[in-house]
């Protein structure tokens, strides 16, 4: 059970908890749009990150996706989980010998959009996590 009650604002149940505010849920959507749309990252990319960050953060409602792939031939996804664990870990020691690793095959705007995807996502999770919105009410 959610810890605080659902808004009748939108369908989804995390729409319905931050509902609440509805200037932030719209805000909120505007935003999750761009940065899961816009850039040059892959989105089955992004997706591997985000399932990756869904049980870092502690977000049931996320991981009903499932766990990300065991293995990731393609350079750019495997250096995007490495980043990714990294900022679940302690993403105040993350330092330049980190981004120099990932200038090895990311532009400075790749990497800009996966810290940005990476931060938004781990927001969403967290406030998922939190309020305890459950597995259960997650869509498959």
């Amino acid at each position: 059970m959610a810890r605080i009650s659902f808004s009748q604002v939108e369908e989804t149940p995390f729409g319905q908890l931050l509902g609440h505010n509805p200037e932030i849920l719209k805000a909120w959507r505007d935003c999750e749009k761009i940065v899961y749309a816009a850039g040059t990252l892959r989105p089955e990319l992004k997706e591997q990150v985000r399932r990756a960050l869904s049980f870092g953060n502690g977000c049931e409602y996320c991981q009903v996706g499932g766990r990300p792939n065991a293995e990731h031939p393609d350079p750019k996804e495997s250096l995007a989980m490495a980043f990714a664990d990294l900022f679940l870990r302690d993403h105040l020691a993350i330092d330049d010998s980190a981004f120099n690793v990932l200038k090895e095959e990311f532009t400075d705007a790749e990497i800009s959009e996966l810290l940005a995807f990476i931060c938004f996502v781990s927001a969403s999770q967290r406030f998922s996590a939190v309020l305890q919105l459950e597995a259960e009410l997650a869509p498959v």
